[in-house]
């Protein structure tokens, strides 16, 4: 499949620790030293999500005050936005409300965001148009109906391939099984990346979307040699290809694009990150939400199993319901009110997508899954606006596909042991989740 493995075959990479172990050491060896949250709406606190309790604490806001300011937090004040219609609003005035690394970027943290370099590297995530419009038109052509299509047997038989392999009534863990396994393998594909290389994607990915790496120095440094290690990866292998002919994989078009064929280290190192993270953490946990959700719902499960039709909207309702990216932030560049309150330039401004997609406004008894729902398809999971998820045809490819290999095969998915859930409050998802098949 791949021929670029001979450029990386002296690579001394490391696979450990894994981001969530090193910070959960760091934090149990530094208790003092971890950020307490009190305020009541203080939703940047990562425990809400792994404890999963943060459902009641957004209706609140939602019933009483959907856009609100909270302050004396580790993180100073910020805007909660958690209604539908504001966030989208919002996301469509991108020079107003910035995702600009430079006046902030796009991810809440517990860094000062006010003193951040503004040398340093960022991808076309965290720039605002027009920087940002190039860059966006050179990665999107790698998701088109049309490529859709040229990958759609290929993301069949490979899960088909990794469902005939599992396990029937015998307990074992759906994210490492299947989640990681079938997203690390559609990201070789994007990227041409070399198969035997594999296992440092989703790695890498971890360290670079966990939100907590500033908590501690030595922690942002180990993000930084594990950025530094895959930017070291793909500089070869960018290396390697740049006399070659143009190919469909994301690498080759960047670099013979004329918008990003000149990136400095940096900003190649984000750009990277992003697409790896992009392609990686929000599909996969959708995934093992699907599972985790139908199990949850049977009665919706057995609605798909009596009709295959309903499985494109099914795949809508369950990006819907899990809604993997917890959150994007903004920065005010000035002065604008909305829904009566006054937002200030320089506030910062979290677009609470997991919030927006259970307004029950919006959503009728939203706590549910409901896989007829007529506008599952309104959810903002991906985003809104010229910052929508580049990748999305993607992700709702190898979503449909997953669900229909298991009713093809009359796989009923049943959590029998541990699930745990992620402890930052960006990407939402699980980091285990045992499982135990039946056949229907």
């Amino acid at each position: 499949m791949n021929t670029h493995v001979d450029v990386l075959k002296d690579a001394n990479y490391r696979l450990s620790p894994s981001a969530t172990d090193a910070i959960e050491q760091w934090q149990a060896a530094n208790p003092d030293r971890v950020p307490v949250h009190t305020q009541k709406w203080d939703v940047a606190d990562p425990a809400i999500y792994a404890e999963d309790r943060w459902q009641p604490i957004f209706a609140e806001m939602r019933a009483t005050a959907p856009i609100n300011k909270v302050t004396g937090t580790p993180i100073g004040e910020y805007w909660n936005v958690t209604t539908l219609k504001p966030i989208q609003h919002i996301e469509a005035l991108p020079l107003i409300f910035s995702s600009d690394m430079r006046n902030g970027g796009f991810v809440l943290t517990n860094m000062d965001n006010s003193v951040i370099d503004p040398t340093a590297g960022t991808n076309f995530l965290g720039m605002d148009p027009p920087n940002h419009t190039s860059r966006r038109r050179t990665v999107a052509p790698a998701f088109t109906p049309a490529e859709m299509m040229r990958l759609t047997e290929l993301v069949r038989e490979r899960t088909a391939n990794v469902l005939d392999e599992l396990p029937v009534g015998e307990q074992f863990d759906w994210v490492e099984r299947v989640s990681i396994d079938l997203t690390t393998a559609m990201l070789t594909t994007l990227f041409d990346f070399p198969w035997a290389y594999r296992h440092y994607l989703p790695f890498w990915s971890d360290w670079m979307s966990d939100s907590r790496f500033g908590e501690d120095p030595e922690l942002g440094q180990m993000r930084l040699d594990a950025m530094m290690e895959m930017a070291d990866c793909f500089g070869k292998l960018w290396e390697q290809r740049r006399n070659a002919p143009e190919t469909p994989d994301l690498l080759s078009r960047m670099i013979h694009s004329e918008a990003m064929s000149e990136q400095d280290p940096m900003e190649f190192m984000s750009n990277m990150a992003l697409l790896i993270v992009g392609g990686n953490d929000t599909t996969r946990n959708t995934m093992t939400g699907i599972v985790e959700a139908l199990d949850r719902f049977p009665d919706e499960r057995a609605k798909l199993e009596a009709d295959p039709s309903l499985i494109p909207n099914a795949v809508q309702e369950c990006i819907r319901y899990v809604t993997p990216v917890a959150h994007m932030r903004r920065t005010a560049m000035q002065d604008y009110e909305i829904d009566g309150q006054l937002i200030k330039a320089g506030d910062k401004v979290a677009l609470w997508y997991i919030s927006a997609n259970r307004d029950e406004t919006i959503f009728t008894d939203p706590d549910r899954l409901i896989v007829d729902r007529e506008n599952a398809r309104r959810h903002v999971s991906f985003g809104y606006g010229v910052h929508r998820c580049v990748g999305a045809r993607l992700a709702e490819l190898q979503l449909r596909v997953l669900i229909e290999e298991m009713l093809k095969r009359r796989m009923r998915v049943h959590v029998t042991g541990t699930v745990t859930r992620l402890r930052q409050n960006f990407i939402h998802g699980f980091s285990k989740a045992e499982v135990t098949i039946e056949k229907a």
